[in-house]
């Protein structure tokens, strides 16, 4: 491990000495990063997981505003609003013969706070800036069905991922990001009771009431710059 710490941190160091002693500036492939603060508006697909039962948010195209603002170094804050244009299927656990309730459109929402960190520290290279980040915030969902109880309720939601920004010089860039939402998902008690006797539940008796599922997201963003 400590090897190859060394060796990396090795290789920005001489990607440094190479942008400012191997080349000439105005020939350097690294150029110095203007803007201290960005908002992006961006548009993509959220791959929603799966769960057991069928029932929670479906995947779904998904848009929303994100800023980010410079705190120190290669490290800025963002803040990042997504929204879902989701389904669900809902259930009657109640009934017998008329259990499905259909597949219902339902809007999905996440809102989260990142550290993001450019790993060409204050320099893009080529024009391109490869970034990292880390955070976690909410996931609601307006996913309530008449005769179903199931409800998402405002889990709390993780986030990390990474992307690349495209940086011509002005007020401009593009970026595309890839992103993973983990959040909590939970079946109401009244799917693991029987509508009457004889009859089957709709969660057997094996099916966790809560778990865990990862969510990812890919986007495109044009994005606005503010400068220092």
């Amino acid at each position: 491990m400590r090897f190859f710490s060394g060796a990396i941190a090795l290789a920005f160091v001489a990607a440094g000495a190479e942008a400012q002693v191997g080349h000439l500036p105005a020939n350097s492939p690294f150029a110095d990063l203007e803007s201290g603060q960005e908002l992006t508006f961006f548009g993509g697909y959220l791959a929603a997981a799966r769960d057991p039962l069928g029932v929670v948010p479906r995947a779904g195209p998904m848009f929303g505003l994100r800023y980010e603002k410079t705190v120190g170094g290669p490290a800025s804050l963002l803040v990042r609003f997504a929204h879902v244009a989701s389904e669900r299927n809902a259930v009657d656990p109640t009934s017998v013969t008329a259990r499905q309730l259909g597949r219902h459109k339902v809007g999905l929402t996440l809102i989260d706070a990142n550290i993001a960190v450019n790993l060409t520290g204050q320099k893009s290279w080529h024009n391109l800036v490869p970034v990292l980040n880390l955070g976690a915030g909410i996931a609601t969902c307006g996913c309530t069905v008449e005769l179903d109880p199931y409800r998402f309720g405002t889990p709390f939601a993780f986030s990390f991922g990474g992307g690349v920004r495209y940086v011509p010089g002005g007020r401009f860039q593009l970026r595309v990001d890839l992103n993973d939402y983990l959040y909590q998902l939970k079946y109401p008690a009244e799917y693991f009771l029987a509508p009457s006797p004889g009859s089957a539940p709709v969660a057997p008796g094996d099916q966790a009431k809560s778990f865990w599922k990862n969510n990812l997201a890919a986007t495109i963003g044009a994005s606005y710059l503010f400068f220092r």
